[in-house]
């Protein structure tokens, strides 16, 4: 982390951010053995320029993960690129086209990662919304508002794809059913594709699910997809921690590879906290465009997977 020489209300506001960091307990990550992912809407990143404390308390978040997805990075990448300066050199990046539309709200999906503890493997596309055939052309009979993104990664000998997406709001919540569903849907499909670049699978990103209760959660799983054991509890990713939008969702084809470590961070605490990290005063609204209105839900993954693979060669 390269923080510099800052003035010294942000230096204050990152020995108060960084206790915020520590409360939620993240372990470091050990080299080919363990890897921490993280996914993040960052509200409106790149709409309107942050502050310069701003940069350094999202980079100093940033920086507690090797693998994150951002959601709501927006066309503009200039504070992208501020935060990257001061995550360092070894930090890269990788994220999709912006949609201008009302539905697209000008926004990408994208992956920072430091490379020192993942590689990029080389696949980055966007999901194609299913097509049929209408006379001539090949046409989506229904689409996603915001195409989902997905990258495949290598930490040790785990080779992975993640899949990052951002569901539909909208007016209706059965056209976001839908959404869901179709989303299930594709994401089996590409599952069962014998020429895919991995089965192993991580789907992340902001669902817009309040609750796993909710027919929308079932929409979502309906192939089984599963919340790993270790974000089974209530983590809440809005400020108030009492909804679940954000989510780590994968197939527990090899369960094991989910430690037991995960949860959200909570850089916010209570708007009684703000002044803290910017002293003169702001608003609970004006800050969550500082930082975000969600917070990062993380988790470890065990890259170490020789074990598993000898098995699987036993087994034929």
């Amino acid at each position: 982390m390269h923080h510099g020489r800052v003035s010294k209300e942000i230096a204050a506001g990152l020995l108060a951010l960084k206790k915020r960091i520590a409360a939620a307990k993240i372990p470091s990550s050990k080299l080919d053995e363990t890897l921490n992912i993280a996914t993040w809407n960052i509200r409106e990143f790149g709409k309107a320029r942050r502050s310069e404390a701003a940069i350094h308390y999202l980079a100093e978040i940033l920086g507690q993960f090797d693998l994150i997805g951002i959601v709501e990075l927006r066309d503009d990448l200039t504070d992208l690129g501020r935060v990257l300066k001061i995550l360092g050199p070894y930090w890269r990046a990788v994220y999709s086209d912006m949609i201008p539309d009302a539905g697209g709200n000008r926004e990408r999906l994208g992956f920072i990662y430091d490379k020192r503890a993942v590689v990029f493997n080389g696949l980055a596309a966007e999901a194609n919304a299913p097509r049929a055939r209408r006379g001539f052309e090949y046409l989506p009979e229904k689409s996603f508002w915001r195409a989902p993104y997905m990258a495949s990664f290598r930490s040790g000998n785990f080779d992975f794809i993640v899949l990052s997406v951002h569901v539909r709001w909208g007016e209706s919540l059965e056209a976001r059913r839908q959404e869901l569903e179709m989303l299930a849907d594709w994401i089996e499909a590409k599952r069962r594709e014998k020429t895919n670049e991995d089965k192993d699978l991580i789907v992340m990103g902001d669902f817009n699910i309040p609750s796993r209760n909710d027919p929308l959660f079932r929409a979502i799983t309906k192939h089984g997809l599963q919340i790993p054991r270790a974000l089974l509890g209530a983590h809440g990713t809005n400020l108030e921690k009492d909804k679940r939008y954000d989510q780590i969702l994968h197939y527990p084809i090899y369960p094991e590879n989910f430690s037991n470590a995960g949860g959200e961070l909570d850089f916010f605490i209570s708007e009684a906290h703000i002044a803290e990290l910017f002293p003169g005063g702001m608003t609970k609204e004006k800050f969550t465009y500082q930082l975000s209105d969600h917070l990062p839900l993380w988790m470890q993954v065990r890259t170490d997977i020789d074990g598993q693979r000898l098995e699987q060669i036993i087994q034929g």
